[in-house]
């Protein structure tokens, strides 16, 4: 990724601010901690992406922590649209004294020019081609797409530069790699997607434990101290998933929870809280 730091330190300097895309389910993991410094002197606008598959309680939290810290942040979702009308206001409210000068210089009509970054699959080209209007960008379900910059015109007057995902080359914390994985920033085919699985059945019950036994029709009481492939096998079992001799179909039952819980379906879940997040940072 060194090809993007260099992108991005390189066009600093050619935009008015910078805006820096999370997923909301996971806010704190998916924060790339090398963009502050890439990005230091820039205004920053953190947005939470892909909100309508996070807990709306969870991401308000998240929203009160960057704002109590003195940060910018907005919470937006690029399928449903929420937020997506509020952040041209906001980028203005934030460069309003820029503006203000450039309305002394007679420049009132110069377009401002925001920078767009975050990690692989958070969405930054879908809300490109939300914000632009059509499909300027590639968008697929899956990391790494979008791999150079690109200039796009938008509807509100912003012109953004998309800039390819990028992902810090060693996590300090299993954790945080853990949770990349298992929202999809980070390739399934260069993991054991079972061990995956387990680890994010083990988070489930640890975040939301009867939307994931209420998903899965399993007795709560019945799981506990049960190990993270225990917990997958307790999937397997209940939704009949066998393999010839009556062996427990865990590698199905493993697609299916991440699918599942990638598409919202075991519910709104948020794997991780502002709290927590400044907990391990320290």
């Amino acid at each position: 990724m060194a090809k993007t730091r260099r992108l991005i330190t390189e066009n600093l300097s050619a935009v008015d601010i910078v805006i820096e895309l999370l997923d909301a389910r996971i806010p704190g993991s998916s924060r790339n901690p090398e963009i502050i410094s890439l990005t230091s002197g820039k205004p920053l606008l953190t947005l939470l992406n892909k909100s309508s598959l996070a807990d709306p309680a969870l991401t308000k939290r998240w929203i009160e922590a960057y704002r109590s810290a003195g940060s910018h942040a907005l919470a937006i979702d690029c399928v449903t649209g929420e937020g997506l009308n509020n952040i041209g206001p906001t980028v203005r409210q934030i460069l309003s004294d820029k503006l203000r000068r450039y309305e002394e210089k007679g420049m009132s009509g110069r377009k401002l020019r925001a920078m767009m970054v975050g990690i692989p699959n958070v969405g930054k080209s879908s809300l490109v081609n939300r914000l632009s209007g059509g499909k300027k960008a590639r968008v697929e379900d899956r990391p790494g797409v979008t791999m150079t910059k690109q200039w796009v015109p938008t509807k509100s007057g912003i012109d953004l530069l998309d800039m390819p995902g990028v992902l810090w080359p060693k996590f300090d914390d299993r954790r945080i790699g853990e949770n990349l994985a298992v929202t999809g920033a980070i390739k399934d085919d260069i993991l054991d997607t079972e061990t995956l699985a387990g680890i994010l059945c083990q988070r489930l019950m640890e975040t939301a434990p009867d939307a994931f036994c209420t998903r899965y029709k399993l007795v709560k009481d019945n799981l506990t101290g049960l190990l993270p492939h225990e917990l997958l096998e307790a999937v397997a079992k209940k939704r009949g998933f066998l393999l010839s001799g009556g062996e427990l179909d865990t590698e199905r039952a493993a697609a299916i929870v991440l699918d599942e819980f990638r598409a919202a379906k075991i519910g709104r879940i948020t794997l991780e809280a502002p709290e927590a997040a400044q907990t391990e940072t320290e």
